[in-house]
């Protein structure tokens, strides 16, 4: 069993596959004809479609990305769901009395080929969308909503749960045993499984229609994504760097307009284009065709569906006797409640704001003294940032850059994996591991001391058309070892800009960082030492510390001596600069806090109110205005593109979570900075991978965070590390 029962969207079984149908709430029994042909047409399925052939090759075995195609998928889906529901009425149907043995490893033995079709579906779905995939995404969204809920509304299954549950203490289970156990049944008694009759019928219609909208919802942020490509003439490239002007031609010509530049709806190309480009016109059509995503009216406009995406979701957690769908979110997370949540982002939020006056005050004086003639909007921002920086500091984002080469950011990374976790990566030779994109290269993951395979990691970075913004980590396989050791297969996905035939990929200090933030989810995905599926499941407000951790090893100093040289030169960066670096590293901490703030709070808010009647544009006004969000800046996710949150539930009324993780990331650095071998410490290195990485979510997260610190994290590390006052403190004595 994995996170597809509940967290992800599982196809419904093909009514002729599955033996019988439920028309009208009337159960259609087939006649023996029609059995004998759903069987044949079955086996037939089986043995043809790539999808569900079993993953052969080196290491444990590999997904045939080589081999899959889209019109494969809808059949494998349906044969996948078939022979699920197949094992789900078998284990619920067992005569024998509930056993952990009998009922909950039969659960997390199940599934085994759905997940494995999920791979495939997952590339689709964020590396390799395509018209013709989003058109088979739509047609089985809410099949895949009716499939879960005939597991989770599976009466005699939850029974053999609930039995398991109750008689946890009593069964001679080891601790990860019961930690299963309980996260099983938590994932039956909030999600629908006590529910009867009418009541019972709406829930599951309710998530029917919500995987409908939030695969609506994410196409449409995709189609304005793709449909919003600027491309500029040689004239209107002013300001930017030679890095990125290289990168914009190759991507226009890619785009088939060779001869100009194109600047994507992207951060990746966005977030750049605004800091360096001189010409404020284009700064605005940019910043207003990126921030204007699922906003733009017509076909692909998002507004009505978050409406409806709110109030079903109000609904849905009102037949649970819940007051709003933020405290259904919230029960089984370190937060526990909204108000805890909303209580840790407003402590921030005043501190965070005074520092964006600050920052716009140090701007507007640049622009005053330049004689520009302007008061300073959302698309000058990152402009007159980078000249505050200059000023301030002394420091040029772009002579930063060209320390920052992508290929040696990642041995970097390999060398912290080394120190921290004894791993060592090695590539595999082209053509042994298939790939879906001649982009993707694939790593061998082993312990260094040992020799012992660990797992592959893919990494998947560049922009291309289909592929959804942003940056994420995957796992195509988890570990476990209940059933017989199952390695990882760990994949890293970003969007830079590739480079000209040639060039090295020069990134920014801030996607560098995230480059090693999402390493972390890798590297939590390939320390793993549970032994069951379902202990790979992550706590949305615990999960991204670790990966946050992992970015403060961008500016130590092994990393910075080894890993940060010229691309042309291939000399170390220059220690003045890295001091400037280290000077500046509070630097418009305002700007960052306070848009990433402004999306959690919005969101948070939104599933705490009655939504109905809500008009989601207005509300995002309001809200913000009440919170006194200064003009100068928007969130970073605005609704109508609030991925995280509107394409599916796995960010929503969790958003908060990067900063709940942000606490304990910065009590964890202190931890490292006080110890004698300080970021690379032995000690405190063994402690970090055997409680907060290990575990993954085997024994709770607070817990096991304690386990590590000998206590709990308090929110004075936090406000030190971003130049913030703490409560009571004045400005000045919090320094810069």
């Amino acid at each position: 069993m994995r996170q597809t029962l509940i967290a992800i969207s599982i196809a419904a079984a093909l009514a002729g596959l599955a033996g019988c149908t439920k028309e009208s709430g009337q159960e259609h029994i087939a006649n023996p004809v029609e059995q004998a042909t759903a069987s044949a047409a079955a086996a037939d399925v089986a043995k043809t479609n790539p999808l569900l052939a079993e993953w052969t090759g080196p290491y444990g075995g590999v997904p045939a990305f080589d081999k899959m195609k889209v019109e494969d998928v809808m059949s494998a889906l349906e044969y996948g769901m078939a022979q699920r529901l197949a094992q789900i009425d078998r284990i619920a149907g067992n005569s024998e009395a509930p056993t952990f043995a009998n009922t909950i490893a039969e659960m997390e033995r199940s599934g085994k080929l759905l997940d494995q079709v999920f791979t495939y579906w997952g590339i689709w779905r964020s590396n390799m969308s395509s018209p013709e995939f989003r058109d088979v995404q739509g047609e089985m969204a809410p099949k895949l909503a009716d499939f879960s809920s005939k597991i989770i509304q599976n009466d005699k299954l939850f029974q053999r749960v609930k039995a398991v549950y109750d008689s946890r203490d009593d069964a001679n289970l080891s601790a990860e045993q019961i930690r299963v156990v309980e996260l099983i049944y938590d994932q039956f008694a909030t999600n629908g499984a006590t529910l009867t009759g009418e009541a019972q019928a709406r829930y599951a219609a309710i998530n029917k229609r919500l995987a409908e909208l939030h695969t609506q919802f994410g196409n449409n942020v995709l189609a304005d994504e793709e449909g919003y490509d600027l491309f500029l003439a040689e004239d209107q490239l002013s300001g930017l760097p030679e890095s990125f002007v290289k990168a914009a031609a190759a991507l226009a010509e890619e785009k088939g307009q060779k001869g100009k530049y194109a600047i994507s709806n992207t951060r990746s190309s966005m977030d750049p284009f605004l800091t360096y480009s001189t010409d404020r016109k284009l700064r605005e059509q940019v910043w207003t065709n990126y921030y204007s995503r699922g906003d733009n009216g017509g076909e692909h406009d998002n507004n009505a569906i978050i409406a409806e995406i709110l109030q079903l979701r109000d609904e849905r957690v009102g037949l649970l006797g819940f007051d709003n769908y933020a405290e259904w979110r919230l029960q089984n997370r370190m937060a526990k409640t909204p108000e805890s949540a909303i209580e840790l982002m407003e402590a921030v939020w005043p501190a965070a704001v005074a520092r964006v006056h600050e920052e716009v005050a140090d701007m507007q004086a640049v622009a005053d003294a330049e004689n520009a003639g302007i008061t300073i909007e959302p698309w000058d921002y990152r402009f007159y940032a980078e000249k505050v920086r200059k000023a301030k500091y002394d420091l040029n984002s772009d002579e930063v850059k060209q320390y920052l080469q992508l290929d040696k950011l990642r041995e970097g990374m390999f060398y912290v994996a080394g120190e921290l976790f004894n791993f060592s990566f090695s590539a595999v030779d082209e053509g042994v591991i298939p790939v879906f994109h001649e982009d993707v290269k694939v790593w061998e993951v082993k312990d260094k001391t040992t020799g012992e395979h660990i797992g592959l990691w893919y990494l998947d970075p560049f922009a291309r058309a289909g592929k959804r913004s942003g940056a994420w980590a995957t796992m195509y396989r988890d570990h476990s070892s209940f059933d017989g050791k199952q390695t990882v297969l760990a994949s890293n996905n970003s969007n830079f800009i590739k480079g000209a035939p040639g060039e090295p990929v020069l990134v920014s200090w801030d996607d560098a960082e995230t480059f090693f933030h999402e390493f972390g989810h890798a590297l939590h995905f390939l320390s793993s030492k549970v032994s069951y599926p379902t202990l790979n499941s992550g706590v949305r407000d615990y999960t991204e510390f670790q990966s946050q951790l992992l970015e403060r090893w961008l500016s130590t100093d092994p990393v910075i001596d080894n890993y940060l040289v010229h691309y042309k030169t291939g000399e170390a960066i220059p220690a003045e600069l890295v001091a400037k670096i280290k000077k500046a590293a509070n630097f418009n901490q305002g700007f960052a806090t306070t848009e990433y703030l402004a999306s959690a709070l919005v969101d948070m808010k939104l599933h705490t109110i009655d939504p109905a009647g809500i008009d989601p544009d207005k509300f995002e006004r309001e809200t913000l205005s009440s919170l006194g969000m200064p003009s100068q800046l928007v969130m970073r996710h605005r609704t109508p593109h609030f991925s995280h949150v509107f394409s599916g539930e796995g960010y929503s009324a969790g958003y908060y979570g990067y900063m709940w993780a942000d606490v304990l990331t910065s009590d964890a650095s202190e931890a490292f900075a006080e110890a004698e071998g300080g970021f690379y410490d032995k000690e405190v290195a063994a402690k970090l991978v055997k409680y907060l990485f290990a575990p993954r979510n085997g024994m709770d997260p607070a817990e096991a965070y304690r386990l590590f610190r000998g206590r709990d994290a308090g929110i004075e590390p936090l406000m030190r590390d971003r130049g913030f006052p703490l409560p009571g403190q004045t400005a000045a004595g919090a320094g810069e």
